[in-house]
C-alpha cells in the first residue's frame, strides 16, 4: 500500500463510529499505532482528562511508552502535561537538555531508550481534552510535515468522539462520552488481570484474548470487560478461545 493509500486509510479507520460495534477503547488503540505507523516515531500514547483534569492513559504502543505516560501522571508533571494545559503542540528534540526541568522523567525517558519527544493535543473545539505523545530513539526534532499529520490524526480521532451516534452531540455531551470511555478503560485493566489469573497467562496475552474474544463475538471490547467485572460473563469463554486476526489493545 503506498503512503497516500495508506493516508487515506487510517483517515477513514479513525472516522469509523458509525458502526455498530464501535468502541472507543478500538479508536485509541488505532490513533496510537496509526501514528506510530505513519510518523517518523518509535512509539506513541494518548491520554485523555477525567472529570477532575486529570490525565489518563487510554492506549500506548508498548509498555515503555506507557510508563513515560504513567510518570508524568504520577508527578504532575512532563511537555504532555503541558500540552494539555495550554492546548499546544511541544516538540523536544533532545531530552538530555531538561534533565533539571523534569529530573524524574528524563531518566525514565532515556532508560527506556528515547532521545526525542513530541506532543499534540487531542482537542474538539479549542478545548483540550487530553494529548498524544510521540517518543523517537533518535534526538531531533519531528518534522513539519509529520507534526502536522500527528495534529491532524488527533484531531479526527477526537471529532470521532463528537460523531459517536446518529444523536446531535454538544462539545458537553463528548466530554461525558470520554468519561464512559475512561471508566471503559478501568474495567478493560481489571479484566486483563483477572484473565491472566484465571488462564495462569501473561496480562499481554490475557489483553490479546480479550480483545480476540470480542471480535470474533462483534461486541464491544467495553462491554466485554464490563461483563467479565460485573461476573455476568464466564472467564472460561475468553481463555479457551482461539487467537485470530490482528491484536487489539494491550494498554
Amino acid at each position: 500500500m503506498n503512503r497516500e493509500r495508506e493516508l487515506a486509510q487510517a483517515f477513514v479507520d479513525l472516522a469509523d463510529t458509525y458502526a455498530s460495534d464501535f468502541d472507543p477503547l478500538i479508536l485509541f488503540d488505532r490513533l496510537v499505532h496509526t501514528c506510530r505507523g505513519l510518523l517518523d516515531v518509535d512509539a506513541a500514547a494518548v491520554m485523555i482528562a477525567d472529570g477532575r483534569g486529570i490525565l489518563k492513559t487510554m492506549a500506548a504502543t508498548e509498555d515503555g511508552a506507557a510508563f513515560v505516560e504513567l510518570l508524568q501522571m504520577q508527578t504532575g508533571r512532563g511537555p504532555c502535561m503541558d500540552c494539555f494545559r495550554t492546548g499546544e503542540a511541544r516538540g523536544i528534540p533532545d531530552v538530555t537538555a531538561e534533565r533539571e526541568r523534569w529530573p524524574k522523567l528524563v531518566p525514565a525517558l532515556l532508560d527506556h531508550g528515547y532521545r526525542a519527544l513530541h506532543t499534540v493535543p487531542l482537542r474538539l473545539h479549542e478545548r483540550s481534552l487530553g494529548a498524544v505523545t510521540l517518543l523517537r530513539a533518535q534526538a531531533g526534532d519531528l518534522s513539519a510535515a509529520d507534526a502536522h499529520l500527528a495534529q491532524a490524526l488527533a484531531d479526527s480521532a477526537a471529532l470521532s468522539l463528537m460523531h459517536w451516534s446518529t444523536e446531535p452531540a454538544r462539545v458537553d455531551d463528548v466530554i461525558t462520552r470520554v468519561q464512559s470511555a475512561i471508566a471503559a478503560k478501568a474495567a478493560l485493566e481489571i479484566a486483563k488481570g483477572m484473565i491472566a489469573v484465571y488462564g495462569d497467562i501473561e496480562v499481554d496475552e490475557a489483553g490479546r484474548r480479550l480483545a480476540d474474544y470480542a471480535r470474533r463475538h462483534r461486541v464491544s471490547l467495553a462491554d466485554t470487560a464490563h461483563g467479565l467485572v460485573s461476573r455476568t460473563m464466564d472467564p472460561t469463554v475468553v481463555v479457551v478461545g482461539p487467537l485470530r486476526g490482528r491484536p487489539g489493545p494491550e494498554s
